[in-house]
Parts: C-alpha cells; structure tokens; sequence
C-alpha cells in the first residue's frame, strides 16, 4: 500500500524536518561578515541549509556557540536535499596559547623529601 501526501503536506515535513536540524546544533560558521548555523558536520566538513547558504570558498570560522573552535579552508561541493556541502581543505584548531618553537621537556620535581629517621 502506497501512501501520497499533498505538496503542502509534504512541503510541511521538509520544513519541520529541517527545522529539528538546525535546533541540534549550535555549530555556526563566519565568514564575510555574515553568520550561518551549521545543519550537518561531517568528518570531511559540514552542511547549511542551501536556500540561506553562500557558495562559501575561503577561509572561515567555525564556532560551537560563542566558542571558537576552528579555522578552516572550505570549497562548496555539491547541493543535495536543500542542504549545501562545504569540504574542508584545512581545518586548524584553535589554541588558546600560541606555539612553541622548541622542546618543552616534560616537568620534574625540584626536589625530594627524605624519609624522617
């Protein structure tokens, strides 16, 4: 038994089934100025809803919230299902601290305490 559904119908699951997307992720991007919350990340990059998307070519910034988690160089792949593939090229934590140019020698004690007699 097959079950249709009008295109109104229909058009409401795909704009509660992106909707519930966007709600799990607190993933944005930046890049030109502007702000887009991730839909989808992947391993190899991630996704945005294609009607509010850019062709976003370059670097960006990603973000969890108000934290900054990466840079990253990103290419747009393909479209499928309303959603826009973005790859990484690069993706470059960030640190809090910058890096060191040398090696840092793991820490020793000063000194030893001796066992009272």
């Amino acid at each position: 038994m097959d079950t249709f559904f009008s295109a109104e119908v229909q058009a409401g699951f795909e704009a509660a089934r992106k909707k519930a997307l966007k709600q799990r992720h607190r993933l944005r991007v930046e890049a030109g100025g502007f702000s887009v919350r991730v839909v989808r990340f992947l391993d190899d990059g991630f996704t945005l809803d294609a009607e509010t998307a850019p062709r976003l070519r370059g670097l960006v910034n990603l973000y969890d919230g108000s934290k900054h988690i990466s840079e990253c160089l990103v290419v747009a792949t393909d479209e499928e299902d309303g959603e826009m593939h973005y790859e990484f090229k690069r993706a470059t934590p960030v640190a809090d601290q910058p890096p060191v140019d040398y090696y840092k020698a793991e820490p020793t004690a000063a000194g030893l305490l001796g066992r009272p007699n």
